[in-house]
């Protein structure tokens, strides 16, 4: 019955780390496009150079997580190490799934509202969350 909890409970923590770095993209999905006029170009960036911006992006959110929340949610190694893992994966989906929303309605999309750059950001913003937080 232990084991049952602390499963249950190393689950909870690894949603809980998922929800807050999804939170934080999409803060950093709608800041962008409403700054993203000023910063237009008659010649898009490179993808490579997007990337390393977007992971940029990514690690000062998880530098700001960590002044919000020191502590992380997950208290399991193994647990941090799955978080490291999947929950980008679960974020490039989330980035990915919003993109083709506003793409359905229309809506101008910036290359976070794509799998690849909201997965870079989240992989920086969990690298820095699993090597900082207690």
């Amino acid at each position: 019955m232990e084991i049952i909890f602390e499963l249950l409970l190393g689950l909870l923590q690894l949603i809980f780390e998922v929800i807050l770095q999804i939170i934080l993209e999409a803060i950093f999905e709608l800041g962008l496009h409403c700054v993203k006029e000023p910063f237009r170009r008659p010649a898009p960036l490179h993808p490579v150079l997007a990337t390393g911006g977007y992971m940029i992006f990514g690690a000062i959110a998880g530098a700001i997580s960590l002044w919000l929340f020191p502590n992380s949610f997950i208290k399991s190694e193994g647990f941090r190490v799955a978080n490291l893992v999947l929950t980008p994966i679960i974020a490039g989906g989330a980035m990915s799934a919003i993109g083709m929303w506003r793409s359905k309605r229309r809506q101008e999309l910036i290359r976070l509202d794509r799998f690849g750059y909201g997965f870079a950001f989240a992989l920086a913003m969990a690298a820095i969350r699993f090597h900082w937080a207690h």
